[in-house]
């Protein structure tokens, strides 16, 4: 009884390591990221980085290829139709 109860043991503590060594650490990894992104150094330079694109789209002459302008709009008079025939 004394070695099954040293078996499980060394099971769980040998589970509760892999996990802590693959999940565990992606989690953390997540959670640095995270708290990164909402520091006010960070929250600036994400704004002033939408800035320079939003500047540099309103500056384009064209936004779309003349492809993807036809898909788009065949693809919103697709949703369109759809919702007329909702009604």
């Amino acid at each position: 009884m004394k070695i099954f109860v040293y078996k499980t043991l060394f099971v769980f503590v040998c589970i509760f390591l892999l996990f802590q060594l693959t999940v565990g650490m992606k989690i953390k990894q997540f959670n640095n990221d995270f708290q990164n992104l909402k520091s006010k150094d960070n929250v600036e330079s994400i704004k002033n980085k939408l800035r320079d694109e939003l500047k540099n789209a309103i500056s384009k002459e064209s936004y779309l290829s003349p492809d993807d302008a036809k898909l788009i709009n065949e693809f919103i008079n697709k949703i369109k139709k759809e919702l007329s025939e909702q009604k």
